[in-house]
């Protein structure tokens, strides 16, 4: 067995056993569960509060099942990323500050195996969880509206996953940076809000992974969007980011004591 497979369920062992297991599955599962009847009710809340307005006349048109998926779509894109840059914005550097990590590098295993382990580990939480919460979702819109076409949910899905995959590679090389968590969660959360502003620029909707998490909403629609590009530079960034994580460690001063033990 590989170096990498045994540091990977390690990580696997040390997920089951902590509160990462249930946090960000039980917040996109809430997520899930919501958006649906979110869909359903907000015209009616709506019209009752304009009801209590002389006046005041709201015409809504009837809910439907993409109503659902645009709720789940824009509550994956706003908590469900802040969920997983503060759950993981110590993905290296707890075991740093910890000392732990030190136990595991003075072995003959690479400053590569080690990040990558713990990246795979946190990746397979993350698409085991939004596969349960996109399921979810369906199944919730089909008992509420009666039919659920999968198709848009599926796309819109996987482009978050992509977006949420790249922010989770962020934080691989934040949390390498800024060994207090706090500190590497406020950076990531710094980088969401650009994101997000930069999505309603056009040019970076059409080149930068900004467009990835403009198109995830936007798919929903059916509305065109560029996404080659986006998603080129999604990967290019995810994989920049990895890479200087693991050069980063290979060069910490833990790096060095492990060298020398």
């Amino acid at each position: 067995m590989s170096v990498f497979n045994v540091l990977l369920r390690k990580e696997l062992r040390e997920i089951r056993r902590t509160w990462r297991i249930w946090v960000l599955p039980a917040i996109l599962l809430f997520i899930a569960i919501t958006s649906p009847i979110l869909a359903q009710i907000t015209p009616a809340l709506v019209r009752s509060l304009a009801s209590n307005q002389p006046g005041v006349v709201i015409e809504l048109p009837d809910p439907t099942p993409l109503d659902s998926y645009r709720q789940f779509a824009s509550q994956l894109s706003q908590i469900g990323l802040l969920a997983l840059i503060i759950t993981t914005a110590g993905i290296i550097s707890s075991e740093l500050r910890s000392g732990t990590a030190i136990l595991v590098l003075t072995k003959p295993v690479s400053r590569r195996s080690f990040v990558l382990a713990k990246l795979a580990a946190q990746l397979a939480l993350l698409t085991g969880a939004t596969i349960l919460a996109t399921l979810v979702c369906w199944v919730g819109t089909l008992a509420i509206f009666g039919e659920a076409a999968i198709g848009e949910l599926a796309a819109a899905t996987a482009l978050w996953l992509l977006v949420a995959a790249g922010f989770l590679c962020l934080m691989t090389i934040l949390s390498t940076l800024i060994t207090a968590q706090a500190g590497a969660a406020g950076a990531g959360i710094a980088a969401y809000f650009i994101l997000s502003i930069l999505a309603g620029w056009g040019p970076a909707q059409r080149w930068t992974p900004a467009g990835a998490l403009h198109a995830v909403a936007a798919v929903i629609d059916g509305a065109a969007q560029p996404l080659v590009a986006p998603v080129l530079t999604t990967l290019t960034l995810g994989a920049i980011a990895v890479a200087a994580a693991i050069y980063r460690l290979d060069r910490s001063e833990l790096a060095a004591r492990a060298r020398e033990s």
